[in-house]
């Protein structure tokens, strides 16, 4: 995966996350839009874990390969 995809992707994530956090009504978190908010914000932390998993994945499949 190109370096600036990654880049891209993960302030994609980030900004979802962002404008998730905007939609949480803090009086009833677990209630109506808030629920749905709550697993966007969920959703985007996990791709924004799998795509540092990713990216330490390249680190170490590029310094195998060196050796």
């Amino acid at each position: 995966m190109n370096k600036k995809l990654l880049i891209i992707l993960l302030f994609l994530a980030l900004g979802l996350a962002i404008y998730n956090v905007t939609l949480l009504d803090f009086d009833n978190v677990f209630e109506g839009d808030s629920l749905i908010a709550c697993i966007g914000i969920l959703a985007s932390v996990c791709a924004i874990l799998l795509l540092l998993i990713l990216s330490a994945s390249k680190k170490i499949e590029q310094k195998i390969k060196e050796k």
